[in-house]
């Protein structure tokens, strides 16, 4: 059990024959009293100063940890957002190739048609050139047949 400044203070000793002055043992028990209950003060403020640095410790420790995490939390957050965006590139270049390869392919089968279409045209041009022909000459031979001449004499004739 811990000594108390009260038991100091009502601590008794016996008397001998030849013993210690009385004054000078209760003057010197007076001071370790006063010395003894400003070492407990110290003490309890201490333990209370103890106890306030273990409370913000354990705060500081609870916002450390939060922060940790929130950081752990951040760094997952942004490596999703990341590893998302990096996903959504690649489908928007496959989108895009797609497409581009959807426009050479469509390219490619207006350009056969063209070049069907040219050589059609080139075809029926030459066909109506030959037709022509054929026409103007068939017409250029009416006119240099013999009945046109018995015409023009007719029409002299009647004149």
């Amino acid at each position: 059990m811990a000594l108390t400044p009260l038991d100091i203070h009502n601590k008794e000793f016996g008397r001998s024959f030849r013993g210690y002055d009385e004054d000078e043992v209760n003057e010197f028990l007076d001071q370790v009293i006063k010395d003894y209950e400003a070492l407990i003060r110290e003490n309890k403020e201490l333990q209370n100063q103890l106890a306030s640095i273990q409370e913000r410790l354990e705060h500081f420790s609870s916002i450390e940890e939060t922060l940790s995490k929130t950081i752990i939390v951040a760094q997952e957050a942004a490596d999703e957002v990341k590893s998302n965006a990096k996903k959504e590139a690649q489908l928007i270049l496959k989108e895009a190739e797609k497409n581009a390869d959807r426009i050479i392919n469509d390219s490619l089968v207006k350009s056969r048609k063209v070049s069907v279409e040219i050589e059609e045209l080139k075809k029926q041009a030459s066909i109506y050139r030959t037709r022509f022909r054929t026409l103007v000459e068939a017409q250029l031979e009416l006119l240099s047949k013999e009945d046109w001449n018995v015409l023009e004499r007719s029409e002299q004739n009647e004149s």
